[in-house]
């Protein structure tokens, strides 16, 4: 069983969560935190596999809520739950640690995908998300090799470690492998770093 705590100060939207995921199979809702520190704090006790985080919350927001449970909990996968699709708002969350990222105007199925997915070590972004790049393809081209570019492609489009591995027929530790050299060739800061870098760029080599 998946365990998760979320993090949603609006009430009828944590409900519905609630509500969704009452009879799920491998999926189990343990807490329900109206504010960072209060996530912090049932984290903290209850050390959970996924931790569901609005960013905009009073007392102490997302985004600092994230850094906190990183530092104690590098294992624990977050995901940012936002109504925001700005580049700052998820430049934050995953620069907090954050492998997920998730619109509330999107279905709850969206949202089963995305706990699944980073429970699983991989990285998940809303397919909505509207990202812009700042760095061209060709200085890229000129830092990773042509199987990481295409390994890069496949992370921008949301593609599991898996699912990659199936694409190119490789196996799955030589992706984890690829992805752990992308993040130090292009000077990032972990897993959710690069999922920004792959989405900024929609690769098309």
């Amino acid at each position: 069983m998946i365990r998760v705590i979320i993090a949603e100060d609006h009430l009828a939207v944590a409900d519905g969560v609630l509500a969704y995921f009452k009879y799920h199979d491998t999926i189990s809702i343990i807490g329900h935190a109206k504010n960072g520190e209060e996530l912090v704090k049932l984290v903290e006790k209850n050390i959970p596999d996924v931790v569901l985080a609005d960013i905009r919350m009073p007392v102490m927001d997302g985004i600092e809520a994230a850094k906190l449970i990183k530092a104690k909990f590098d294992r624990i996968a977050i995901i940012a739950f936002s109504m925001f699709d700005q580049d700052e708002a998820v430049d934050l969350m995953l620069q907090a640690g954050a492998t997920g990222y998730l619109l509330k105007n999107s279905p709850l199925t969206e949202m089963e995908k995305a706990i699944l997915a980073v429970s699983e070590g991989n990285l998940y972004y809303d397919a909505n998300l509207s990202l812009t790049a700042e760095d061209t393809v060709q200085e890229t081209k000129g830092i990773l090799t042509k199987r990481q570019i295409e390994i890069l492609k496949l992370v921008g489009k949301g593609k599991t470690n898996q699912e990659i591995a199936d694409a190119l027929f490789i196996g799955k530790t030589t992706v984890e492998t690829h992805r752990k050299n992308m993040i130090r060739k292009l000077g990032l800061h972990g897993p959710g770093e690069l999922l920004r870098y792959a989405l900024q760029r929609k690769y098309d080599f």
